[in-house]
């Protein structure tokens, strides 16, 4: 075989992205369907399907294919196999695996002389160096991966107890608080509100009561876990709230009004991570073609019974329950799903589901996508980072590793081998001391990747260095970071353990918040890889673990909702510092190339007011907006990560 016929046999093989010049000599592109059959130079050359056949980390894919040539004037073609090797940058929002850097590993032509069989392999060689990047559908590299890989990943020891479930087949809210409520001055108007939960929360110490403020109206209750029952009657001290976003809610629903009884919703209440389901009157089944299930239509949530075993399937943060009733008691079922649940149709409304169901194609591709790494380069002179304790750094230790971590602030910051590493929005961070100076790490110690699931900083094992040269360094983090792990053989969100708060006592306590997983009804959207949250029964500012969260650079509270995943996110947050009175709220919107938030803030007791527009890259906002006032100069900045997020003000 001739060097040109090679060169353009692997152009055949590896498709259609070429540079203008290799398109005007290669035969027509290979139609759709496999195998590919093609005439170059003087023989017939059947091409097909390339196989995956393994890719480690996600970075370098290894591929075999297999080749009959048959020479014009022969009958017997010559067989044969090759394997190429790349490496591999993945485009979630375009679904889209870049390959570069092709090299031939292996070739099997059992029929050809030794000497020739070592002139194709150069030839070959010689064509995959000259090759441009090749973009792979990102689906056809899972369906092929799916059906041949036998390396899976390693499962993650999560804790699947169940959570609390509450059932309701009337209108309802579930009220969660991470742990006892904590409360902090609702300025000086002498009531407290709880900085813990998602709800507006308040308690007035002059009386011993407690308010909830819902959509339908107001709640009051002797206790804070209730009962509690609609009210008209709130303390005067309502009208003297603190202005600003953070209780702009409050205010408009002043002078307080209640739903009626029979109209009003339920209120459940828990200091744990908990869930509810709520249908609309007694539950409504529909049957599913093909299976003895049935799911439940007239609720929100993925709810099915099973007429075969009498028993009722939740799925819930990817993962199953089961319960003889819908008052439980409920076990984890994932392994132990009847195997109807993989034969529910894909036109069904149910099928979304399949991809929380062992073996099916959707779950196998779900876990492989997981180990998909996000990368990006950051250049060392304009990465930075601050971070900020509530008082002096507290360590505590990582149980099971010589590692520890603070506790009193909103960053992941972990003591090891004489130095601090801090990751940041997917980055990681060195410095000599708990404070600084920050400098880009151009290494990790492998101790790091031994913290358990039962740590709440075990997310950040996810995130890796990729890459480091003098003046940048390559990140990339896989679905782990973002609280997506492989448990029972599918990707489940939140390793499922309960990870409790630090609160650092004091006039105003400073609030530290891990995420859960639960208390959100968080569902996976096979579509984009992203998790999203539901939100209406869940609280008014999201569903995230933290109502609102602690800022120690300022002292401040901020309260948000957000939904992130592999593709960036978007969010809204109000933000309240009950020392000085300021108030703040803004908005943000970011994809995996970058993203803008906007913000706007006023102080009325001194006259400040001012707004800002950021700019954000993949892996984070280190930037500062400045803005003019009569006698300062105030800046402002916006910060979030995987314990929240946060607004902070200095000035």
């Amino acid at each position: 075989m001739t060097a040109r016929r090679a060169v353009l046999l692997l152009l055949l093989l590896l498709g259609p992205a070429l540079p203008a010049a290799a398109r005007a000599a290669a035969p027509a592109t290979p139609a759709t369907g496999w195998p590919h059959t093609q005439r170059v130079d003087h023989a017939t050359v059947v091409i097909y399907q390339p196989q995956v056949i393994s890719w480690p980390w996600r970075t370098k894919l290894n591929a075999r294919v297999a080749l009959a040539v048959t020479p014009d004037g022969t009958r017997q073609p010559v067989l044969g196999t090759i394997e190429i090797s790349g490496s591999t940058t993945t485009d979630l929002a375009t679904r889209l695996v870049t390959l570069t850097d092709l090299k031939l590993t292996a070739s099997h032509f059992p029929t050809l002389a030794t000497q020739t069989a070592e002139r194709f392999d150069a030839r070959i060689s010689a064509a995959l160096a000259a090759m441009p990047p090749k973009r792979i559908p990102l689906d056809t590299v899972l369906m092929s991966l799916a059906q041949g890989e036998a390396a899976k990943p390693a499962p993650v020891a999560t804790d699947n107890a169940p959570p609390v479930i509450f059932y309701s087949a009337r209108p309802a809210r579930l009220v969660v608080f991470d742990g006892a409520p904590v409360l902090v001055p609702a300025g000086q108007s002498g009531l407290e509100y709880a900085v813990n939960t998602n709800w507006d929360v308040f308690f007035d110490p002059l009386h011993g009561t407690w308010f909830l403020l819902d959509s339908t109206g107001w709640f009051g209750a002797q206790a804070v876990g209730g009962p509690y029952t609609p009210t008209t009657s709130l303390p005067a001290a309502f009208e003297t709230l603190p202005p600003g976003a953070n209780f702009e809610a409050v205010r408009k629903a002043l002078p307080p009004r209640a739903a009626p009884p029979a109209a009003a919703p339920t209120i459940f209440v828990s200091t744990k991570p908990a869930e509810i389901i709520v249908t609309q009157g007694p539950p409504v089944f529909g049957a599913i073609a093909g299976t003895a299930l049935q799911a439940v239509r007239n609720t929100t949530s993925d709810l099915f019974l099973d007429t075969a075993k009498g028993r009722f399937y939740y799925l819930v943060s990817g993962r199953w329950f089961a319960a003889p009733g819908l008052e439980g008691p409920w076990h984890f079922a994932t392994p132990e799903l009847p195997a109807d649940f993989a034969r529910i149709p894909p036109g069904d409304p149910a099928a979304r589901v399949l991809v929380s169901v062992p073996g099916t194609p959707q779950a196998q591709e779900a876990v492989i996508a997981a180990e998909i790494p996000q990368q990006a380069t950051l250049k060392r002179s304009e990465a930075k980072l601050v971070v900020h304790y509530a008082g002096p750094p507290q360590f505590q230790p990582i149980p099971g590793t010589p590692m520890t971590y603070a506790a009193n602030t909103n960053q992941a910051v972990i003591a090891v081998e004489g130095k601090y590493y801090a990751c940041y929005q997917g980055v990681w961070f060195v410095a000599p001391s708990p404070t600084g100076p920050w400098v880009l790490a151009a290494s990790v110690p492998e101790v790091i990747y031994t913290i358990p699931p039962t740590s709440p900083l075990y997310n950040v094992t996810y995130v890796k260095v990729y890459a480091a040269a003098p003046a940048i360094v390559t990140y990339g983090y896989t679905a782990g970071y973002m609280m997506g792990f492989v448990s029972a053989g599918v990707v489940v969100y939140g390793t499922g353990y309960y990870y409790p708060p630090v609160v650092v006592p004091g006039p105003v306590p400073a609030y530290f918040p891990y995420p859960y997983s639960y208390a959100g009804n968080v569902y996976y959207n096979s579509a984009t890889g992203a998790w999203a949250r539901g939100g209406a029964v869940y609280g008014p500012y999201g569903a995230a673990a933290a109502g609102a969260a602690y800022n120690p650079a300022t002292g401040a509270y901020a309260r948000g909702g957000e939904v992130y995943g592999p593709y960036g996110g978007a969010g809204a947050w109000s933000a309240y510092n009950p020392a000085t009175g300021t108030y703040a709220h803004g908005s943000a919107a970011w994809g995996p190339n970058g993203g803008t938030a906007s913000a706007s803030f006023a102080n009325p007791r001194y006259g400040v007011s001012g707004s800002t527009t950021q700019s954000a890259n993949a892996y984070g906002h280190w930037g500062s907006s400045v803005v003019s006032t009569p006698t300062q100069t105030v800046h402002t900045a916006s910060e979030g990560n995987a314990r929240g997020t946060v607004g902070a003000f200095s000035s």
